[in-house]
């Protein structure tokens, strides 16, 4: 069995492809796969330091929405669509597995002319243009929010990392907060705007840390690789505030907080649900709105809170975060109300789906 994951670009796209192949190869250490990509996504790293194959084709951007633009895009995706063609045939594809991105969209009608079955997964609340249009093809489609309005879909959650999916918190606390020089007892603000970080967030949280830290709250803050580190001064018995440029093991960042504030990307959403870690979500504040979007079911199910980007400041921290981690019991009651909505198992699940497909077409 072979089966080529579509899903280049960025992180959101490539990391529930990979948590996928992970699944497949547990399954079926003898299974083929191929992940699409293109020169100039982040699969040109991610991809192969993760031991699978990677078929380079043509990128060609897709409009978000309706424009004018979209109908120059079936002539420049000719080449592409050809591109990925041949990489089914080369590789006697089984499935071709989507997950949006500049490559879903030539994976899906390269699939379509070739008679290949197709799954669909969406992680965002408001799907893709790529993936609107591959789920008119697919044997099966999953999304990762119940309130998906993709038709015929299936919610499953994101496929996420085994170091994630599996992460006891409580069990690995101790580990987790002697690796960031943490104290081992006091209540811990993980703060993250993402892989490259994010201004606002960064700037908000050090004008209120001084108050955070007198009110008795450590801070692990991930400030992003390109963003300049605070000047930091703990004085001697205060807790502790640690900004660091990047962090590779979100896992024990994760076990090592009681609580985040973060961005409210898809697969954030999705880890820290999965984990059970209460979040404040700040949503992106551009794009189309899905990030608020994506927070607002888990903040519905009491797992968060949701603030508005230019309503994020020192003030909103101190009335709205602050009372969280001073308060044990409604820290315990939104860990459990976010580990409840999350999804752990949502790599299995599409395995299955995957398996589904490739029989019926094998049937039919």
């Amino acid at each position: 069995m072979h089966v080529v994951l579509a899903g280049g670009g960025t992180a959101g796209h490539i990391e529930p492809a990979l948590a996928l192949a992970d699944a497949l190869r547990r399954q079926d250490p003898s299974v083929g796969i191929t992940a699409l990509g293109t020169e100039r996504g982040l699969e040109t790293r991610l991809v192969p330091e993760r031991g699978y194959e990677l078929a380079l084709i043509p990128a060609v951007p897709l409009p978000r929405k309706p424009t004018p633009e979209l109908i120059t895009v079936p002539g420049r995706l000719r080449g592409t669509i050809k591109a990925a063609e041949q990489i089914l045939e080369r590789t006697r594809a089984d499935c071709v597995v989507g997950f949006g991105g500049y490559v879903a969209l030539p994976g899906y009608l390269a699939a379509k002319r070739a008679g290949v079955p197709i799954v669909v997964h969406e992680a965002n609340a408001r799907p893709g243009l790529a993936n609107k249009i591959g789920s008119r093809y697919a044997h099966g489609v999953a999304v990762s929010t119940p309130e998906s309005k993709l038709r015929g879909a299936r919610y499953i959650g994101i496929p996420l990392r085994r170091t994630i999916a599996t992460l006891d918190r409580a069990r690995v606390r101790p580990e987790a907060r002697a690796a960031f020089g943490l104290d081992p007892n006091l209540p811990t603000l993980l703060v993250s705007g993402g892989s490259q970080g994010a201004r606002h967030l960064n700037e908000v949280v050090q004008r209120v840390a001084p108050l955070l830290q007198r009110s008795g709250i450590q801070i692990l803050h991930v400030v992003g690789p390109k963003n300049e580190l605070p000047r930091v001064d703990n004085m001697p018995g205060m807790p502790p505030y640690i900004p660091v440029p990047y962090v590779d093991r979100m896992d024990l960042a994760y076990a090592a907080a009681d609580m985040m504030l973060c961005r409210a990307g898809a697969m954030t959403v999705a880890e820290l649900s999965a984990v059970g870690l209460p979040a404040a979500y700040v949503p992106l504040p551009i794009g189309n709105g899905e990030q608020r979007l994506n927070a607002q079911p888990v903040v519905n199910a009491g797992g968060g809170l949701l603030v508005d980007d230019a309503a994020l400041t020192p003030e909103w921290v101190q009335g709205n975060v602050l009372p969280v981690l001073s308060d044990p019991h409604r820290l315990y009651e939104m860990s459990r109300a976010a580990a409840e909505f999350g999804r752990r198992d949502a790599d299995d699940l599409l395995v299955g789906m995957v398996y589904e497909a490739i029989a019926a077409r094998r049937n039919a």
